[in-house]
């Protein structure tokens, strides 16, 4: 199966030009979007080791975690963060207007994602498309605060 999710060009021109909205607009525009919390997550680079950082929509919210998805747009391959964190689950999030938090990233085993993504595709169905474009399972992940 040939790879349909966006090139790795245009995930970092969107995430350059996300940023950019950010930082114009002094922090008031671009915390939300298509009606979820933005936030950006920075995990630890598996090859490299140095910090690398995402703009992520989180469609999901409870008891302090929030849930992201690892879509890539529908790609056959995980995006470079979901690797990122199988190999070191301590991050950093940041949200609008607040400095980075500690967190740990777990990924959703197979029972709670049934569940979540039926919820996930029926308020937001473009996840729901994403999955339609690859044979891969779209996993999901809880930012969990450190307790």
């Amino acid at each position: 199966m040939s790879d349909k999710g966006p090139s790795p060009l245009t995930l970092k021109a969107m995430n350059f030009i996300h940023r950019s909205v950010i930082r114009l607009s002094l922090g008031r525009i671009g915390w939300m979007a298509a009606k979820m919390p933005v936030l950006e997550l920075t995990t630890t680079g598996r090859r490299s080791g140095l910090p690398r950082s995402v703009m992520l929509t989180s469609p999901y919210q409870e008891s302090g975690s929030f849930l992201i998805v690892a879509s890539k747009g529908g790609s056959d391959t995980p995006p470079d963060w979901f690797l990122n964190i199988a190999k070191e689950p301590n991050v950093e999030v940041r949200f609008q207007g607040a400095p980075s938090v500690a967190m740990f990233a777990e990924i959703v085993d197979e029972y709670e994602h049934g569940r979540l993504w039926s919820m996930i595709v029926q308020d937001f169905s473009n996840y729901g498309n994403y999955q339609t474009k690859t044979s891969r399972v779209i996993q999901l992940v809880f930012l969990r605060p450190l307790k």
